[in-house]
């Protein structure tokens, strides 16, 4: 979902960079969770690309570094026709006509399209995706040459 980066000012508040475009998942009353437990949005607002949060109990700038490096999870969220990074990662990717490509290791943030990457090292841009069975296979219909 995103992760804390760094304190901002005195107040207690935090730079988060979010690694979703759902900033819903930063509304106040919110929690997230963490490694050390959840954290609960106390308020948050757009800053220079990234949102400045304050979460409960986070009073001063000293508690505030101490998040810093922090990863934040939300709980997943039904939207119809999402794909999330948690029900790709681990899945086998396979072509339209069956040919095995290797497990997806990772989600790569591109401009034009995030990217799936692959064991290999292979990038299949996520627009070539057309099924998902979630955690388990990720069919893609890639063009030709992209694997030669």
């Amino acid at each position: 979902m995103g992760r804390v980066v760094k304190p901002h000012g005195l107040t207690g508040e935090v730079v988060v960079e979010l690694w979703t475009d759902r900033t819903e998942r930063l509304a106040v009353g919110v929690v997230l969770d963490t490694d050390a437990g959840g954290l609960r949005v106390e308020r948050a607002r757009p800053h220079q690309g990234r949102h400045l949060v304050r979460f409960e109990g986070v009073a001063d700038r000293e508690h505030a570094d101490g998040l810093r490096g922090v990863v934040l999870h939300a709980p997943p969220m039904e939207v119809e026709g999402a794909m999330w990074v948690h029900e790709l990662v681990g899945a086998d990717a396979v072509t339209s006509d069956g040919r095995a490509l290797g497990a997806v290791v990772a989600v790569e943030a591109n401009p034009a399209s995030d990217l799936l990457v692959l064991e290999s090292g292979g990038l299949v841009p996520l627009r070539f995706v057309t099924a998902l069975d979630p955690g388990v296979r990720v069919t893609v219909d890639v063009p030709d040459g992209l694997f030669d």
